[in-house]
């Protein structure tokens, strides 16, 4: 059986290393599990009195999520928390009240950038989000990665210096979504 995995980059940049890093990542996964990527850039800012007459964006975006067995999440850290495109989304997706496309889906969560520290704030932030709409997510191996040279090859995949990380991290996670 495949399992179907909504992909969210919480990053709008065209060549952002989120995307760059979840679509490596992504070709480490075993083949019973398919990565779909959900567009999160055209989406209204979330406005509760519209919420009853969604725009297409919103429906697409909502049908997306409902019709994935799993979610994966790719942050960027802004401010110490995750971008305002990402919660955005995450609120279209939570609204109506009593509405939500994301209770029960087993999500994981990874994040990349320069810094240090990787995206650790940020995903500490998203992590009670997706506690509070009940998503069971993965919680080791956490992946706060530093951006360097060579952590994404010329042929887009992860290079050798983090490729057992990696694909630690993606064979855990195919495993936490099947258990769900």
């Amino acid at each position: 059986m495949t399992l179907r995995i909504a992909t969210l980059v919480g990053s709008l940049r065209d060549d952002s290393i989120n995307r760059r890093f979840t679509e490596a990542l992504i070709r480490l996964a075993p083949d019973d599990l398919r990565f779909e990527p959900v567009a999160i850039g055209d989406l209204p800012l979330f406005n509760q009195d519209v919420e009853a007459e969604p725009s297409e964006p919103v429906d697409r975006f909502r049908a997306a999520i409902r019709e994935a067995d799993g979610v994966l999440f790719a942050t960027p850290e802004y401010n110490r928390s995750i971008p305002g495109v990402l919660k955005n989304a995450i609120d279209h997706g939570s609204r109506p009240y009593g509405q939500s496309v994301w209770t029960g889906k087993p999500a994981g969560i990874v994040g990349v950038s320069v810094g240090k520290i990787g995206t650790a704030a940020a995903q500490q932030h998203l992590r009670a989000i997706l506690a509070y709409l009940d998503m069971p997510t993965l919680g080791q191996p956490e992946a706060f990665i530093e951006w360097t040279d060579g952590l994404v090859d010329e042929s887009g995949r992860i290079g050798p210096d983090s490729r057992d990380f990696a694909q630690d991290w993606m064979d855990r996670f195919a495993a936490w979504v099947r258990r769900a």
